[in-house]
């Protein structure tokens, strides 16, 4: 059989019509949960709910603008106003709602007319709140804008929930800072513990109605093709997963778990035989480089194979910081890396 293949979310094509009918076309029953793309202004992951402070009246910018690739400690932030409690500030609709709403009558659309799989569920993938914190406001305000920003992204769950059908959707939770912080390269301010960052992210899950299929989209950032840090091998993932399966009383469609491009040896991969997910938790390796194609992810399968068979491929990350023009022959590879997978094992 043919690995499964994931797509983490963004792929920056015309429209979300445009985005089900490509991957449908090219990857076929390969895939199971198709994003709409995050096409337009959500191309840039986090960053496109800048508008929730922009044109927030109780939020400035010091400086006048964010500079995405300035140092950290140099950056401008947006503030809650002087003069302002920050426990009074309510962040209203995200916009991720209103999003999979119109996608989903395209979805349910091109189902009827049998260009999707019936079987195929709509993909609605979400920042946790730690992200939007840590890339749009000021560290020291952090901690005191959290419930707020929590209110709003739960509220925003439930408005997928109400326009989606539970049968036809999949939510996944994008995880990144959580990681970050626990390999020690951030700090958020608000509670940096192990214990306090896997429980943000069990009830993030726990908002996640059991008839609709959740999902962990593990992450090492992705500005420019590199991530934040390098994970050193897959041990931190591999047990968060494990904690993360523990806790949360329903149960997890999948995980999805970066595997850096020069990364084929035996030490990144060691940790996967103490994965301890249950059988209908499904796995997905980001072992798919656009750079090195089939041969190289021939490589990563066959090191990962020692210590799970059973696992489907992905990218790294989203692909919503590349080139349209190569995202055909982007989806092409994944559906030859799990068919060439395929004809290796039988």
């Amino acid at each position: 059989m043919p690995r499964r293949v994931h797509l983490v979310g963004s792929v920056p094509l015309a429209n979300s019509e445009t985005v089900f009918r490509v991957a449908a076309e090219t990857l076929g029953g390969l895939i199971t949960r198709m994003p709409d793309g995050e096409t337009g202004a959500r191309g840039d992951w986090v960053q496109w709910l800048v508008h929730l402070v922009r044109d927030h009246p109780q939020f400035e910018l010091p400086g006048g603008s964010i500079d995405y690739t300035a140092n950290r400690s140099a950056r401008a932030y947006y503030r809650v106003k002087s003069g302002i409690d920050p426990a009074s500030i309510g962040f209203g609709r995200l916009g991720y709602a209103d999003y999979a709403r119109d996608s989903y009558a395209v979805f349910a659309r091109l189902k009827k007319a049998g260009a999707i799989d019936p079987a195929a569920r709509l993909l609605v993938a979400m920042p946790t709140p730690l992200a939007f914190l840590q890339v749009l406001i000021a560290p020291d305000q952090r901690a005191a804008l959290d419930n707020a920003y929590w209110r709003a992204a739960l509220d925003e769950v439930a408005a997928i929930v109400a326009s989606v059908p539970a049968h036809e959707l999949a939510i996944q939770w994008d995880t990144v800072f959580e990681l970050l912080i626990l390999e020690g390269a951030r700090t958020s301010g608000i509670d940096d513990t192990r214990a306090g960052l896997l429980d943000r992210l069990r009830r993030l899950g726990e908002a996640v109605p059991r008839d609709v299929e959740l999902g962990y989209h593990f992450c090492y950032g992705d500005m420019n093709h590199r991530h934040s840090l390098e994970p050193r091998d897959m041990g931190l993932m591999i047990d968060l997963a494990n904690d993360l399966a523990k806790a949360l009383p329903r149960p997890i469609a999948y995980f999805h778990m970066p595997v850096p491009r020069g990364r084929d040896d035996a030490a990144y991969f060691a940790p996967l035989a103490r994965l301890a997910s249950e059988a209908s938790t499904e796995l997905y390796l980001g072992l798919v480089h656009f750079t090195d194609g089939i041969d190289g992810a021939r490589r990563r399968i066959a090191v990962a194979s020692r210590y799970r068979q059973d696992f489907g491929i992905a990218t790294e990350c989203g692909f919503g910081r590349r080139a349209p023009e190569t995202i055909q022959r982007l989806l092409e590879l994944h559906a030859e890396i799990a068919r060439d997978s395929a004809s290796r094992r039988s």
